[in-house]
């Protein structure tokens, strides 16, 4: 999950309010102290690409099991799943940790176009969303393009369904895609509408390509508005209704969803260790979300960054590869509609947050490892660690380019920021990501497996240095 985005729910968490990354400066000369690890990392990235059972495991997890909503029977199938896994691999201290997770369900759906003709449209509702009666919402509908024209037209949407019109920009190399901007219509719409007096709303999908196919995503009322149903339709849809508006067509539509929030119901996390040889009790954790939304298979979204994470502790043990520090694997419960997961770890692990010398989170698909990105409470320290992931860059050179980049890391390891864990976020290249974010085409096929195997090489390395190497990340003079 770009998302990966914390105004909101996740990948809510990973997008909105964060400040953008910035590039550090290019790779130092190799360190002494890095040179040593090579010989190590280069055998951890072969053995990665050559003997990794990642595809094989993404299929018992996507095709298998399939989505994985918090609150579903399919998600507490992958927890088991994913206990057994590491079990039968030798892992030490597996074991689930509780959570209490929101469990919303879809039922059936459908949005139909009554005028100036009668055409079905594709929709998804949002996560966390209403549901209409039984005869479902048939009103007006009106487009907006920005906050701005919301305001101008203020108490004139009462009664009507408000569609937010406003396009994800394509994806750029230097930038990176434009979700964190885009992404605000769908969290906070439906309030933003209702306080004027709207039934309902559409959100244009939050993707920049579409094949007619909608995204969907979780929605945040506000405390003091009225709750209105809301729903995603596709890029192609929402621009037809835009121009039919546009051209003084009056457009009118029928929504029904038997959407419902239905409280908070038991869920877990799920944790492994590969116990450090000499300091067992300072952790490194590598991890990922289990659940998905209800469509598709969730596989970029985060099947990948669940077995990236376990084939990572396997391939090391494998290796017979006992690092200085503890690796630890936490696949979260609950990032799409609640980052309850990664909230719960923060808390229940709160006295031992000390300790952690590294938090990585994969949350951007399985595609081609470009990076890493650092964030930290203290700047300063955030800037030390930057200084010094640079100087492992050399390390990755087999597997292809790499950057560091300060800035936002991942919503699951978040909440260990305000204790200065050093916070890692598993850079791809995102150029497609969002073409399958969150919908039904999030499927096993558009996983790549040479990139997939790249990837988990990079993580397994990564982990094995941060838990190898002789300082922390954030300390002068690591060398």
């Amino acid at each position: 999950m770009r998302a990966i985005l914390l105004c909101c729910f996740v990948l809510l968490g990973s997008c909105a309010t964060t400040r953008a990354p910035v590039e550090t400066d290019a790779p130092k000369p190799v360190s002494p102290w890095v040179e040593n690890l090579r010989p190590t990392t280069d055998r951890i990235i072969q053995y990665a690409r050559t003997k990794n059972r990642g595809y094989e495991r993404l299929e018992q997890l996507c095709d298998g099991i399939g989505h994985r909503l918090s609150g579903s029977k399919s998600l507490n199938k992958a927890i088991e799943w994913a206990l057994h896994v590491l079990r039968d691999d030798k892992q030490e201290n597996v074991h689930s940790e509780p959570v209490m997770v929101p469990r919303w369900t879809r039922g059936k759906e459908s949005l139909e176009m009554l005028k100036p003709r009668r055409e079905p449209l594709v929709m998804l509702g949002l996560g966390g969303s209403v549901g209409t009666r039984r005869s479902g919402l048939k009103a007006q509908v009106v487009v907006v393009h920005n906050e701005e024209e919301l305001e101008q037209l203020g108490t004139g949407v009462k009664g009507k369904i408000v569609l937010f019109n406003n396009p994800m920009p394509k994806y750029d190399p230097a930038t990176g895609s434009g979700y964190g901007h885009t992404v605000r219509f769908r969290v906070h719409g439906p309030s933003m509408a209702a306080k004027y007096g709207a039934k309902g709303i559409l959100v244009r999908s939050v993707t920049a390509h579409s094949l007619r196919s909608p995204h969907t995503g979780a929605t945040r009322y506000a405390k003091d508005v009225k709750q209105i149903p809301a729903a995603a339709i596709t890029t192609e849809d929402a621009e037809m209704i835009d121009r039919l508006i546009a051209s003084g067509e009056k457009v009118v539509v029928r929504l029904k969803m038997e959407a419902r929030n239905r409280g908070k119901v038991p869920s877990a996390n799920v944790v492994a260790e590969l116990k450090g040889r000499e300091l067992p009790d300072e952790i490194v954790v590598i991890g990922a979300h289990i659940d998905s939304w209800d469509v598709g298979q969730g596989a970029h979204d985060d099947a990948t960054g669940v077995v990236m994470a376990m084939e990572s502790l396997r391939i090391l043990r494998e290796m017979n590869l006992r690092p200085r520090r503890t690796i630890r694997v936490v696949l979260w419960t609950n990032e799409e509609n609640g980052l309850a997961g990664g909230r719960a770890y923060a808390n229940d692990h709160s006295t031992q947050l000390d300790k952690h010398v590294a938090a990585i989170e994969s949350d951007s698909g399985g595609f081609q490892p470009v990076g890493y990105s650092i964030e930290l409470e203290n700047k300063a320290r955030e800037a030390v660690a930057a200084e010094t992931l640079k100087e492992l860059l050399p390390l990755f050179k087999s597997i292809g380019p790499m950057t560091i980049k300060q800035g936002f890391s991942g919503a699951d390891i978040r909440p260990m920021k305000p204790y200065n864990v050093p916070l890692m976020g598993f850079r791809v290249d995102g150029k497609d990501y969002f073409d399958y974010h969150h919908s039904h085409a999030d499927t096993l096929d558009k996983v790549d497996p040479t990139e997939f195997s790249n990837c988990i090489a990079s993580m397994a390395t990564m982990a094995y240095v941060l838990a190898e190497m002789p300082g922390r990340l954030t300390q002068t003079g690591v060398r």
